[in-house]
């Protein structure tokens, strides 16, 4: 990371300290004292877990999904996208609305909505009122890990920051693991409303956790949403990157939303093959996302271009294995891996050229990639819908990743014309 992020990074820390402290001391000691901060962390990464296994879940048991409200699958895949749009819509709740609210009673109240809405999910009579439920369930997602963040970073001493942040976002890498799998599992054996049953308990559970271990942080009284989105939104290559990863990763749930009936139907497989795959689509994340860490100490703009590079072959290849059943399962796991190493450098790429507005960066990250949940869903449904069959998406991901490469090559143009016009210590180095 570079110096000017460094230091927007500790400006934009909540000062939460009750005595003076030289400048020295500020950046040796933990912004709270807590006894046991690691169980704080565990509190909050649990919340990441809750948040990861309801996103995905979805997708494991969308067949059962649309026979129980009384639609097709095509159609029944708009609940994922409502999901994704209703993060996009809330992010800004961190930025404007929420800053200056204390932490921890953010988090519980953020994490006590998911519950409600996970609960009106599995009560939903009818295809309208679940896709509202959804919507409203995804308000909270990109706010909650905006806010965890930041109060596992001040539990810990600076240097220990960035690990602390990493275990909040480990829930979220092991629930396509552990939680999303047997979700599935349990969807197709219970019926699909026992998925968002377990949702809610999982976010009611994260609340005892929060209120238990978590210890109480204040809001930053003088954060203002309204100049930091100016920074942010005032930015050339801020727009540039969320629309590399709003289109590009859209191409990895494309096929993500409809594997249930790729494995099935193109793939012939029992149905009972399915939350294999499904964990599959999950090693990889956590594969990707190690990986990706690697990378990034490479170059994080080389990284983006080589897994956006290798997202596009593998597509295709996706699209050749689908009809020859377990063969599947290998390219499965390499998409989401290489979807990973996408997210996670295009996460530390915004927060470079966010400036100042470093909090606004990661929260906006969450917005642009479920951007890519609702698009890649809604296009992989439609050429379904237009006849194309189940592997069709996948064709539909090459081009998405396509797009993106192409959207990232002009943001290292542009960004090399700006560094030609402008002193060099004025314009980060492209890493």
């Amino acid at each position: 990371m570079s110096e000017e992020y460094e230091d927007a990074r500790a400006r934009l820390q909540p000062h939460v300290t009750s005595a003076p402290t030289t400048s020295t001391e500020a950046r040796t000691e933990p912004e709270v004292s807590h006894h046991r901060p690691a169980l704080a962390i565990l509190a909050l990464a649990v919340g990441g877990f809750t948040i990861g296994t309801t996103e995905f879940m979805t997708m494991g048991v969308l067949p059962e999904v649309a026979k129980g409200v009384d639609v097709s699958v095509p159609a029944a895949g708009h609940v994922i996208s409502a999901y994704a749009i209703g993060v996009v819509v809330g992010v800004p709740i961190l930025a404007f609305f929420g800053a200056a609210v204390p932490r921890r009673a953010m988090l519980v109240g953020l994490m006590a909505a998911y519950a409600a809405f996970n609960l009106l999910s599995a009560v939903a009579p009818t295809f309208e009122v679940l896709t509202l439920a959804r919507f409203l369930d995804g308000l909270p997602h990109g706010a909650y890990f905006g806010v965890a963040s930041l109060v596992a970073a001040s539990l810990v001493t600076p240097e220990r920051r960035g690990r602390a942040i990493a275990s909040v976002m480990l829930g979220l890498s092991v629930a396509n693991v552990v939680g999303v799998p047997l979700a599935t599992f349990l969807g197709q054996q219970v019926g699909w409303r026992s998925t968002y049953l377990l949702g809610g308990l999982l976010a009611l559970v994260t609340v005892g956790l929060v209120l238990a271990a978590v210890p109480s942080v204040p809001g930053a009284a003088e954060a203002s949403g309204r100049k930091e989105a100016g920074e942010f939104f005032g930015s050339l290559q801020v727009w540039l990157t969320m629309a590399v990863g709003a289109v590009g990763f859209g191409g990895m749930f494309a096929v993500y939303s409809y594997i249930a009936k790729t494995v099935t139907v193109v793939g012939g497989l029992d149905r009972g093959t399915v939350p294999f795959f499904v964990l599959a689509l999950g090693l990889g994340m956590v594969a990707g996302t190690w990986l990706a860490g690697e990378l990034a100490a490479w170059s994080v703009f080389r990284s983006l271009l080589l897994s956006g590079s290798i997202g596009i072959v593998l597509m295709l290849v996706y699209y050749v294995a689908a009809p020859h059943g377990w063969l599947l399962l290998p390219v499965a796991f390499l998409v989401t891996a290489t979807g990973s190493v996408l997210v996670v450098n295009l996460q530390l790429r915004l927060m470079d050229v966010a400036g100042g507005a470093v909090t606004l960066g990661a929260a906006m990250n969450h917005a642009a990639l479920n951007i890519a949940n609702a698009l890649g869903a809604w296009l992989g449904g439609l050429v379904i819908a237009a006849g194309h069959g189940y592997r069709a998406p996948a064709l539909v991901g090459a081009a998405l990743a396509t797009v993106g490469t192409a959207i990232l090559l002009v943001s290292a143009l542009t960004h090399r014309r700006a560094m030609a016009g402008t002193p060099a210590a004025a314009v980060p180095a492209e890493r």
